[in-house]
């Protein structure tokens, strides 16, 4: 199988400060290089804050930002990536062809889900008193106690 011009390998792409297609998919490439970046700094800021804290300030520090640095570097040589560049552009491309619904169509659809879930938890909080009604009459749960470890939790 040929490789083509822009078929590297993502190792070999990590060297490089080109971007690929600079010009399309411009908001999908921008998102996904800002959430991988995001997950990166939550991940550094997590290991300074939890695996490293026992370190000197240093340690505690550098290795983090060491890590943050070559993740983000890593982020915005992703969506440079020719082949996932050119699925985040496909994907931006798709994206222009839906059809979104109408701020009416939007808070009628939310008012009927808002609804049915209101509900759904006035029938299920009947039915959970039935049930504890008829467990009550029948032995199985004692009332008195369900009150008490009620009290107890709060």
């Amino acid at each position: 199988m040929s490789r083509g011009k822009d078929d590297t390998t993502f190792a070999a792409s990590l060297l490089s400060a080109s971007q690929y297609k600079r010009n399309q998919g411009r908001m999908t490439r921008r998102l996904t290089a800002l959430a991988v970046a995001a997950v990166t700094l939550i991940g550094c800021w997590t290991l300074s804050h939890t695996t490293l804290s026992q370190y000197e300030p240093s340690v505690r520090v550098g290795i983090p930002t060491i890590l943050a640095l070559l993740g983000l570097w890593v982020s915005y040589r992703l969506v440079n990536y020719p082949r996932f560049a050119d699925f985040l552009i496909s994907v931006e491309a798709e994206m222009d062809k839906v059809s979104w619904a109408d701020v009416d169509y939007l808070k009628r659809a939310t008012a009927v889900v808002l609804g049915v879930m209101l509900f759904l938890g006035l029938v299920l909080s009947i039915y959970d008193l039935i049930w504890l009604k008829a467990f009550s009459t029948i032995g199985v749960l004692d009332p008195e106690a369900l009150k008490g470890a009620a009290e107890n939790a709060q």
